[in-house]
C-alpha cells in the first residue's frame, strides 16, 4: 500500500520517466496494480490541462486507475459546520432535524471515505495487488484512505499501541498540516481557506468501525474524543505544526513540548482508554457501508447537549463485570 503526493506527470505535461520506472519496478511481469485517485476524473483532467494530474494509461500499462472522489477543503469544512450547527440547536422538530442532518452531507463523507478504504483493502487482500493511493497533495484524503485501509486489514493497528503508531506514521510523519486544517473551532464564524476536518473524518470512520466491530479494537471512544480535542487545542506538542520540518527544525517540538502519547500511556490514563470487551481478532474487518449502517457519532457531535452520566456508568459496569470474570 503506497501513497503519492506528487502528480504523475512532469511540468508542462512532459512524461515523468522516473515515476514510470519506479512504478514499473513494483510489479513483476504479468502482475497488475491499482492507482486509486481520490480526485474525480474531471478534477484530474483539469489538473492535467494545467500541467499536472495524470499520465495517459499507455504510460502505465500494468496499472489500472480508479477514481473515487473524496471532498476536502472548503466543501468538507462547510459540511462539518452545518452538522455542528444542527446538533447545537435543541429546538428542532424531528422532521427539521433529519432534514438538516441530511443537508449537512457529513454522513455521506463518512460513507465515501470508508468505501474508498474498503476498495483499497480489497485490492490488497482479495486481488493480492499493489495499491497506490493518489491525491491532490498527498497529505489529506490520501492519508485518510491509507490509514483506514490498514485498520481494516491489520489487527496490529487495532491495538492501542499499534493505533498510536499508525497515527504517527500515516498522519503526523506523513505531513498532514494540522495547524492549517484545525486552526479554529468548528463553531467559529470564521472560514479559513485551509481549514478542513480531515482528521476528524478519520476519527469518525474509526468510530464507525468500533461500533460495527465492538470486540476488535483495543481502544474505546474515549481515545477518539481525546484525539479530537487535542487536534484542535492541546497542552501537548504531538499535533503541532504542519510537517516534520516545522516540528523538528523550526519549532523543535520534541525538545520544547511534552508528547500526548507519553501522557496517555501512563497506567492510570491508559486504563480509561481501553475497551473492556476487546478480544484479538486476526481477521480482516469489512465494515458495512450501506446508508443505514452509517450512524451519527453522538458521543462527539451531541456530547454537549446530552447527559453522559448513564452511559459512563454502564461502561464502568461492563468493565467491572469483565474484570470480575
Amino acid at each position: 500500500l503506497l501513497r503519492s503526493s506528487q502528480p504523475l506527470t512532469g511540468p508542462n505535461r512532459r512524461r515523468c520517466r522516473e515515476d514510470e520506472k519506479l512504478l514499473g519496478t513494483l510489479l513483476d511481469e504479468g502482475e497488475r496494480g491499482f492507482i486509486i485517485d481520490t480526485r474525480s476524473a474531471q478534477a484530474a483532467k483539469q489538473a492535467r490541462m494545467g500541467g499536472g494530474g495524470t499520465e495517459p494509461k499507455s504510460s502505465y500499462p500494468q496499472w489500472r486507475r480508479l477514481h473515487r472522489a473524496l471532498d476536502r477543503g472548503r466543501p468538507l469544512q462547510e459540511s462539518f459546520i452545518r452538522l455542528v450547527e444542527a446538533c447545537s440547536d435543541p429546538s428542532l422538530s424531528m422532521d427539521r432535524w433529519l432534514s438538516r442532518l441530511e443537508s449537512s452531507r457529513w454522513l455521506g463523507h463518512v460513507k465515501a471515505a470508508l468505501s474508498t478504504a474498503c476498495l483499497a483493502a480489497q485490492c490488497l487482500d482479495r486481488e493480492d495487488s499493489n495499491v497506490l493511493v493518489h491525491g491532490a497533495e498527498g497529505t489529506d484524503t490520501t492519508l485518510l484512505v491509507t490509514a483506514l485501509a490498514q485498520l481494516i486489514l491489520d489487527p496490529s493497528c487495532r491495538t492501542l499501541e499499534g493505533f498510536q503508531g499508525l497515527l504517527e506514521r500515516e498522519w503526523i510523519e506523513a505531513g498532514h498540516p494540522f495547524q492549517l486544517r484545525c486552526a479554529r473551532s468548528a463553531s467559529s464564524h470564521g472560514r479559513g481557506k485551509q481549514e478542513a476536518p480531515l482528521f476528524l473524518l478519520f476519527l469518525d470512520c474509526v468510530w464507525q468501525l468500533s461500533r460495527q466491530f465492538p470486540f476488535s479494537l483495543e481502544f474505546g471512544e474515549q481515545l477518539l474524543l481525546t484525539l479530537f480535542d487535542n487536534a484542535y487545542a492541546s497542552a501537548y506538542g504531538t499535533f503541532l505544526c504542519n510537517n516534520e520540518k516545522e516540528r523538528s527544525v523550526l519549532c523543535k517540538v520534541k525538545e520544547s513540548t511534552h508528547s500526548l502519547w507519553a501522557w496517555l500511556n501512563q497506567p492510570e490514563e491508559k486504563q480509561k482508554l481501553l475497551n473492556p470487551l476487546y478480544s484479538h481478532n486476526p481477521l480482516v474487518i469489512w465494515p458495512s457501508v450501506e446508508p443505514q449502517s452509517i450512524q451519527l457519532w453522538q458521543g462527539l457531535f451531541l456530547r454537549w447537549i446530552r447527559p453522559s452520566q448513564h452511559l459512563d456508568e454502564a461502561w464502568a459496569e461492563i468493565r467491572r463485570l469483565v474484570e470480575g470474570n
